[in-house]
């Protein structure tokens, strides 16, 4: 075997699609195998690869092993004469393994080499060739200092600004998303190390190469592009807490002197500081709608204030200080809260739940207003023009932050509702058949299958894997059927997601009609519930539903 191509992939469909669709032409010449190591995906990865690439030797594990074990698995099994390591969110050119091959046979001293990676953008990754992150040379990255001189051999000595990008040169790391590998160097220098769970096994396997007495080459004549963070979401606080650690295993490993302790309290910071700036982020996406909502409600009762008093009493006139500045504050308040208890905050926000909110909210003032003494009791029309105003600009701000894209504000109007359906696969067959009778027309992603040995196509994930399924796929509404799925399973599922703000569906087992939260959806008619039955009614409905 000529070569042995290991691609890890977690929750990259697409990616990964169009990864081993270039591999697959890339080794059109070459003897070839292929491995594609799933760690616990749950957007249809495993279902996709053994459908469209058969070819394709496929391990799929339970639970997310990291970068280095998943490796592991398929390099105890490669026999390839050269070995690449390739992240799934990267597309190789038609005569790139043939090429690196080439170099490897023209240099015998060669570890690994790696290529000139782009991002989706065209633009040149600097990872593509690095240095031994060292405690002086780390910190250089971690203030920023790198960005600001990037030519700069001292201060940009992690990315080796200094070396020309065109040209081959030596390198002490190679980015694992590339990692061209000579047989008997690995075999030399052993596994990665496990201890590396999603970054610094690339570094550390470099470096070990390097202490077997091989050399690690950047080949910028190759270039591939390189999705960069698609297969690792940057913004996750995990992601980040995992890089520092890393980082700190690596200088524990390999330079364990006197600065070790200085440079750990100074990973320790960063990580704070960007723990911090997480917080920070999730706080802020938590108070937009209550604060924004606030400031909305209490303009439009100012405006109706001086709109009345003016239709009221002339041009001129002023309300008391006490009106503007205490009652109109607190009737602003009574909204924002019965929007709160109403569950109109939780994200993406529902402009449906803000309606509830306001109108129970300005009920609720209106009784307030009744048990006020006389003298507080300035309008009873400024309280109904400013709950009608409200009633029809809060959702409608909620609207437009989901129109621009904000993933914090739920579109109601949305024709591409994602649905998706967990079921076997006739039954999913059916329930498609019975949305489209009801002409419901959300567009269906894909299933949960309700074993695990069920990797069809449309599978996304298994029922295990359903919160990951909702939160990778970007769900909005999800239908469970009750055809060989039992009563316990939904129930307990139904609590799982509880959290997740969409709506849950539950299917007949014949598949003849949908129940939903406030509606039986048949295919004769539909039947409205009111919400305060629906406790009571929903578990009659699905006792009756598993007979």
């Amino acid at each position: 075997m000529e070569l042995s191509v290991i691609i890890v992939s977690y929750n990259v469909r697409y990616f990964l699609e169009q990864c081993l669709h270039s591999v697959r032409k890339a080794s059109e010449d070459i003897e070839c195998e292929v491995f594609v190591v799933d760690n616990n995906s749950a957007d249809g990865s495993c279902s996709m690869v053994r459908t469209l690439f058969p070819e394709v030797k496929l391990f799929i594990n339970r639970d997310n092993k990291g970068f280095s074990a998943a490796n592991n698995q398929a390099l105890k099994l490669a026999t390839g004469r050269y070995l690449l390591l390739l992240n799934p969110d990267t597309i190789v050119e038609e005569d790139t393994f043939r090429r690196c091959i080439s170099f490897m046979d023209d240099h015998p001293d060669a570890g690994a080499t790696g290529v000139k990676m782009i991002d989706g953008k065209g633009r040149p990754l600097p990872e593509s060739k690095r240095a031994l992150p060292t405690p002086k040379t780390a910190f250089f990255k971690m203030t920023g200092l790198s960005y600001l001189f990037p030519k700069s051999h001292i201060f940009n000595k992690y990315y080796l600004g200094h070396l020309n990008d065109m040209e081959t040169s030596q390198a002490d790391v190679i980015s694992g998303a590339f990692m061209f590998l000579r047989r008997e160097a690995v075999i030399k220098t052993g596994l990665l190390d496990e201890d590396f769970f999603m970054y610094g096994e690339d570094v550390d396997y470099s470096y070990r190469l390097q202490r077997e007495g091989y050399n690690n080459y950047y080949f910028p004549e190759i270039k591939i592009i390189h999705y960069k963070g698609e297969s690792t979401k940057k913004e996750n606080l995990n992601v980040l807490v995992n890089f520092y650690k890393a980082m700190i295993i690596f200088v524990r490993k390999h330079f364990a002197n006197g600065s070790l302790k200085a440079f750990t309290l100074l990973i320790h910071v960063a990580i704070f500081f960007r723990a911090g700036l997480s917080v920070l982020k999730q706080f802020m996406k938590k108070i937009f709608f209550p604060l924004t909502d606030g400031i909305l409600v209490y303009c439009i009762f100012r405006l109706a204030t001086s709109a009345w008093g003016v239709y009221k009493y002339g041009a001129g006139y002023r309300y008391p200080e006490t009106f503007t500045e205490n009652i109109i504050p607190a009737y602003t308040l009574i909204i924002i809260l019965s929007i709160l208890s109403l569950s109109g905050y939780i994200i993406p926000v529902k402009p449906f739940s803000a309606i509830k909110g306001v109108f129970t909210g300005t009920i609720l003032i209106l009784i307030v207003y009744a048990l006020l003494p006389l003298d507080l009791r300035f309008s009873r029309a400024i309280i109904i023009t400013g709950g009608l105003m409200s009633l029809l600009a809060v959702p409608l701000w909620r609207l437009f932050i989901s129109v621009i894209g904000f993933e914090i504000a739920d579109n109601p109007f949305s024709k591409n509702r994602k649905t998706v359906i967990v079921s076997d696969s006739e039954g999913y067959s059916r329930v498609k058949d019975l949305m489209l009778s009801l002409g419901i027309r959300n567009r269906i992603a894909g299933r949960i299958s309700i074993r695990q040995d069920d990797m069809k196509e449309e599978v996304l994930g298994n029922i295990e894997q359903i919160r990951e399924v909702i939160r990778i796929n970007k769900i909005k509404e999800i239908i469970f059927t009750t055809h060989n799925l039992g009563a316990s399973q939904v129930i307990d599922s139904m609590h799982i997601i509880s959290d997740f703000n969409i709506k849950i569906r539950i299917a007949s087992a014949d598949e003849s009609y949908i129940l939903g939260s406030r509606y039986v959806n048949p295919k004769e008619d539909i039947i409205l519930f009111s919400r305060t039955s629906f406790s009571a009614r929903i578990i009659d409905r699905i006792k009756n539903l598993f007979g």
